[in-house]
Parts: C-alpha cells; structure tokens; sequence
C-alpha cells in the first residue's frame, strides 16, 4: 500500500483503501490499514480510550479562527457524547492551537486536527497523528450534509482520535460510517474559502491554513 493511502484522509475518485466502499464517485474518509496497526500493536499499544468526563457539553460551541474568517459549530451531545466531550477537551487544552486544514477537496470536505502538522517539517506526516488514544465509535443515522462535522478515522470503527472533517457538499455516502458530533452554525463560507485554496496532489494546501480553538457558551 502507497504511502498516500497510510495518512488518515478522503482519497480522490475510483481508489478504495481498506474495507471502505468507493460510493457517489468517492471513497470514504480512511487512513491505510498501517496506520491502525501501528496503533494497535507492539511495545507503546494504544487501545481504545474514553476521554475524562467534564462539564455537560450543552450550550456549548466551538469557534474555530482561521486567516479567511471563523467557523461557529455547535455540538450534538446527545448522538455522539464522548466524541464531543473529548473534542471540548482538547480545545480547553489548545490541543488544536497552530494546527492546519491539511486537507481539501472541493465539492467534499476540509479536515483537520492533526498535531504533526504544527511542525512544517513533518510534512510527509500529516495526516498521520492523534491524541495518543483512540475513542469508541458512535455512529448515527445522522446525514453528512453540507455543514456537518465528524470525525476522521483508520480502517478500523474504534480509531478516531482527534482529526475531523467539517463537509462541504452533501456527502450521504459516509453516513453510519463516521461519528457526526456536530454542524457549522456559522461560516461556512469561510468552509468554502478553504476549501477552494490551491492545492498539491495530496490535495495538502499550498498556503498554511492555522486553526485555534475555543469553546465558548
């Protein structure tokens, strides 16, 4: 398996990486399967992990700042809540501070969240890392229409960590496959903005495109 298909990310037409289906002319959003095994095996093993419980996430948002503008999201605790509590809980924690949109696909989605690519020089590792733990999948019947935000996994259900997607287009192919924990309330053509940004054949932009997170009431 390429490189390419070892980096958590939604792959262009016609591939299928793992057990995900190539759907509506796209793949689901998966890294390789190397990825999850790293995870999952040898000395520093990483199993399925809960993050803390904390406050009662309702009320909440989250305000994402980037150079084209802020994107308001409020959260779905009431369909995905571990998913929401661990994404409140490393935003308290600027776990998300200087990270980038390292992923773009007009007509689809941006993603983000990975720490490696605070570092510039870790380039050819974007996409490729987490929290240090993975959290339980909490699929729902909810649809990935424009606006929804979910998360980014391995081939496996139980390997989100901290990367997530915010869709562009309707995207029903990804439904009951991927945990949608929330849905921009505002900004999204500031989504469309980012999305549309020149990018590599890895669909990596070619401008840096830094986040930082707050959770606000």
């Amino acid at each position: 398996m390429s490189s390419r298909s070892a980096r958590k990310h939604v792959v262009r037409p016609a591939i299928v990486i793992g057990l995900s289906l190539v759907v509506c002319g796209l793949a689901a959003l998966v890294p390789g399967s190397g990825w999850a095994a790293r995870q999952a095996s040898g000395p520093n093993a990483q199993a399925p992990a809960q993050p803390p419980k904390m406050e009662d996430p309702k009320g909440l948002r989250a305000i994402i700042k980037t150079k084209h503008g802020e994107i308001q999201i409020k959260f779905f605790p009431e369909l995905a809540p571990k998913h929401v509590e661990n994404f409140i809980k490393l935003a308290k924690e600027g776990f998300y501070d200087g990270t980038i949109f390292h992923r773009v696909i007009p007509n689809f989605m941006i993603q983000g969240g990975d720490p490696n690519t605070k570092d510039t020089r870790k380039k050819e590792m974007y996409g490729q890392g987490g929290p240090g733990y993975m959290i339980k999948a909490e699929f729902s019947d909810t649809p990935h229409k424009r606006g929804i935000v979910s998360m980014a996994r391995a081939n496996e259900p139980d390997t989100a960590g901290s990367q997530f997607f915010i869709v562009v287009e309707d995207s029903r192919f990804l439904d009951r496959k991927y945990t949608v924990f929330g849905e921009v309330v505002r900004g999204m053509g500031v989504a469309d903005k980012i999305v549309n940004e020149p990018r590599d054949a890895q669909d990596n932009p070619l401008s840096r495109i830094e986040m930082t997170v707050k959770i606000v009431e």
